[in-house]
């Protein structure tokens, strides 16, 4: 008989009633039992994220003299963030649900060069490995202007090293712009769900595309190993990597001076809640880890997941972490949400998120879909099916039992019309337009 850690499934199914639901692939609401208790500092601590805030400044003008869209930003690749009330009014009257409180998207869709989430920490960790070589090999000094990385003598030294990852598609992207952008040999290992547009916008850059028709884990795999044998190429690890998260936390910052400029309070009596697409983790695990640092126990993050990769869900529910996957317990980890396709969490934030995620949910791609068309029509905000996972996180904390619940124990309920939910969303911007066409037709 086959067992998962030592029990069988039938043992899983019996120590856990939601593996249930979950294999069944039914939208759930899981409430992290462990949220609150001690957290654990002792992997990243507040001084590496205000290192990597440091180090993007820095960057600041390099971003400018290569991507001179950024110039109206400084080179800070930042994201607005802006109220929906109309989609607020549209999920209330379609679910029929209250929802109190004031209703914002952060628009990581929009951000520069890449257009994703991913522009965060993968840009962050390919230009921490840019620092670390011009340094070394370059002359370059923290005080010089690093706009002068943008030379070809620069790049002449970038070229004699090379960058890879395993990607479902976001973070090849942006870590392949980047990396180019800069004169690294670039190569990004694709599974089998990634969108054909991203993988041609990727080869259009010079970048070699490497295709497995096997899911992210295999990706990943492959990249690591082909890496290992290179003493100059810097393999960026999504599963285990901190400087990736340390990127993604740099993000909460400077949401907190977004939400002081709009005249947000966050305190014991306006709580906020944050609702995170989640594929691996590192994108929602360091935004989540950053705010928590700013705002503590005021801040309720959510991780949203496909009910067919829902990987951190059961990772965090039977404490098993990265040491079991979804097609273990039977589920296919297939998706239209490809940034999300993935059948096994990080393993680094998995064990980070166990105290400080307050839960997690799953989504139906057909609800991915009808979200995706509500948004377009409501506001104009295109988005990729996995950036609209985090809609449906109100909706649920407010309808269903189990977050109902939670707002109970956790002394919310009546707090709620003062309260501040985000929506985050994580792609879309560079969807090609007839891609985004096909989207909308299928809600």
């Amino acid at each position: 008989m086959q067992t998962i850690a030592g029990l069988s499934l039938l043992e899983w199914q019996q120590k856990h009633r939601l593996l249930n639901n979950l294999i069944q692939l039914d939208e759930v609401f899981w409430i992290n039992p462990d949220y609150g208790t001690e957290l654990d500092d002792t992997i990243v601590q507040y001084n590496q994220v205000n290192s990597a805030k440091n180090r993007l400044d820095r960057f600041a003008n390099y971003i400018v003299e290569a991507f001179p869209e950024t110039r109206p930003m400084q080179g800070i690749i930042e994201s607005p963030l802006v109220e929906i009330p109309s989609m607020q009014k549209n999920m209330e009257k379609s679910y029929d649900v209250q929802l109190p409180g004031k209703l914002l998207l952060k628009c990581d869709s929009h951000l520069p060069i890449s257009g994703s989430i991913k522009a965060r920490g993968g840009i962050y960790e390919v230009l921490k490995r840019a620092e670390d070589i011009a340094m070394k090999h370059g002359g370059l000094k923290q005080t010089d202007d690093y706009g002068i990385l943008a030379s070809d003598t620069y790049k002449k030294l970038f070229s004699t090293y090379s960058i890879a990852v395993g990607s479902t598609g976001n973070l090849g992207l942006s870590i392949g712009i980047i990396s180019a952008k800069l004169g690294f040999r670039v190569t990004v290992h694709m599974s089998g769900d990634a969108k054909q547009w991203k993988k041609d916008k990727l080869t259009n850059l010079g970048v070699v595309v490497k295709e497995y028709n096997d899911d992210y884990s295999r990706a990943v795999e492959e990249g690591r190993l082909e890496a290992s044998l290179d003493p100059n190429c810097h393999f960026i690890d999504d599963e285990d990597s901190i400087d990736l998260f340390l990127g993604y936390a740099t993000a909460a910052e400077r949401l907190q001076n977004q939400l002081r400029e709009r005249s947000v309070v966050v305190d014991k009596d306006h709580p906020l809640f944050v609702y995170l697409p989640c594929g691996v983790g590192g994108g929602p695990g360091g935004i989540t880890y950053g705010l928590k640092l700013a705002f503590g126990e005021h801040v309720h993050c959510f991780f949203a997941e496909p009910t067919h990769s829902p990987c951190m869900t059961i990772g965090l529910l039977t404490g098993l972490h990265d040491e079991a996957s979804v097609q273990e317990f039977g589920i296919d980890n297939k998706t239209e949400a490809d940034g999300l396709a993935v059948g096994r969490p990080s393993r680094l934030v998995s064990r980070l998120m166990t105290s400080m995620l307050s839960g997690s949910y799953t989504i139906e791609d057909k609800r991915l879909f009808e979200l995706l068309r509500k948004m377009a029509e409501t506001e104009g905000y295109y988005l990729e099916p996995s950036a609209l996972a985090g809609a449906n996180g109100p909706v649920q904390l407010m309808s269903h039992p189990t977050g109902r619940k939670y707002l109970e124990d956790q002394k919310l309920l009546d707090k709620m019309n003062q309260s501040t939910h985000i929506i985050w969303a994580t792609g879309g911007s560079m969807v090609p337009k007839d891609m985004m066409e096909q989207y909308l037709s299928q809600s």
